[in-house]
């Protein structure tokens, strides 16, 4: 879908995106603040940012209760949703173009007038309980919080959380609230059909939100290091559900990360893949997947798969053999094209819905206040040479900062005996 991009201040010191996509049905809005779970005011409260996001829909100013503005909300099927992350608070809504003022205006009520209050709190601390305790039996989520920790972020554990929903109080719910939820610490990207007079009303009705002026919180550094290999036992875990992370301590830039994603395809994004595609060929794994995470001051590139203790080896030694090969500038021309056809083929298709092109935009524009050109996508693409595969790969390698964590029944020695054939 043909779209442009505008990125706007606001007299309150809110800023966003505006994306116009004159073909456009839907208007999909996301507000997002720097009020993540880093952000608890004390490490005993570290699930406040969480309690904060489920309360977000509750009792306000307008509605008594989540049911009555719930019931206002989705009356012509709009939907809505919000999550939490070590840094951020996202709250996200779509609806039909018709009523986008109507929703951006219920938007505002949830956002700017909460009224938290005791009985919403408790039945919120307690689907928040629900849904972490639930985490805890799904292995892939359950071992990146504790590699995270093992290289040196200051991030918590499902359990550690958990243990901390008890603490939370309605007192730290609003100071939480009244410390984030500020105007300077507002981003926002809209996306849908906005012509000359629908800018000027959004920007008139974001300027109308009550929010205090506040400020943009800064994202805190942490002391990274390699890790040791992590085990996290599971007596019921039949087989090795396992992460590897190699971290560079910086945010990687938007054209490294097609970049990034070139070389995760031919190492992992096929069944004819380099490690993927050969490990399904010897039988060693069902999946398997590689790819970057670029958050706001770090990014690493990580791998992640399941495997049976008996071909756990094999596969581990396949994976150390073709990170080798890159590392020592083993790539065809042969692979480079067919990456590079991939990620052309890849572009055409990310952008048929509104929601695809925001989400586009999202995470560089809510981390790093960066815009993306999406035009300049093909062509850098067209132009990816054999060397900045390679010299990718070797910036990350050679950090020293790595983790190697799995999930299973087996003991220590097994995983620190697995985790040498990495050389991690």
């Amino acid at each position: 879908m043909r779209h442009s991009v505008e990125e706007v201040e606001l007299k309150n010191g809110a800023r966003g995106l505006l994306i116009d996509i004159p073909t456009a049905s839907v208007m999909d809005t996301r507000v997002q603040f720097r009020a993540g779970i880093r952000y608890a005011k004390r490490p005993e409260l570290y699930e406040i940012a969480h309690v904060v996001e489920h309360l977000s829909f509750g009792a306000n100013a307008k509605y008594h209760s989540e049911a009555a503005y719930e019931t206002e909300f989705t009356k012509n099927g709009a939907y809505h949703n919000a999550w939490t992350s070590d840094f951020s608070v996202c709250y996200e809504t779509e609806c039909a173009d018709f009523e986008w003022d109507r929703i951006l205006d219920l938007k505002r009520v949830a956002i700017t007038s909460p009224r938290f209050n005791e009985d919403e709190l408790k039945s919120e601390k307690g689907n928040v309980r629900a849904e972490l305790t639930g985490y805890l039996n799904d292995y892939n989520r359950l071992l990146w919080p504790r590699l995270q920790k093992g290289i040196g972020e200051a991030s918590p554990t499902f359990s550690e959380r958990i243990k901390t929903i008890s603490n939370i109080e309605l007192k730290d719910i609003r100071e939480h609230y009244r410390r984030t939820h500020t105007a300077k610490n507002m981003r926002f990207i809209i996306a849908g059909k906005i012509d000359r007079r629908r800018r000027k009303e959004i920007i008139h009705m974001l300027e109308d939100w009550e929010l205090k002026e506040g400020e943009r919180f800064d994202v805190p550094h942490d002391d990274l290091h390699a890790s040791d290999p992590i085990l996290i036992r599971r007596k019921d875990a039949s087989n090795i559900t396992f992460g590897l992370s190699f971290v560079s301590p910086e945010r990687l830039e938007s054209d490294k990360v097609q970049t990034m994603g070139c070389l995760s395809h031919i190492l992992t994004g096929t069944m004819y893949s380099k490690i993927f595609g050969e490990a399904r060929k010897r039988g060693l794994v069902y999946n398997l997947w590689s790819g970057l995470s670029n958050n706001e001051n770090i990014s690493s590139w990580d791998f992640e798969g399941e495997v049976n203790l008996e071909s756990a080896e094999e596969l581990f030694v396949l994976i150390q053999k073709q990170l080798s090969k890159i590392l020592n500038g083993e790539l065809t021309d042969e692979d480079i094209e067919a990456a590079k056809s991939y990620g052309l083929g890849r572009y055409q298709m990310g952008a048929q819905t509104v929601s695809q092109i925001a989400d586009y935009y999202a995470d560089t524009y809510f981390q790093a206040e960066e815009i993306t050109n999406y035009d300049d996508t093909p062509n850098f693409i067209k132009n990816l040479k054999r060397s900045n595969l390679i010299d990718l790969a070797r910036i990350y390698a050679g950090t020293g900062i790595n983790a190697f964590a799995a999930v299973s029944s087996t003991d220590k020695a097994t995983i620190n005996s697995l985790a040498e054939n990495l050389h991690i």
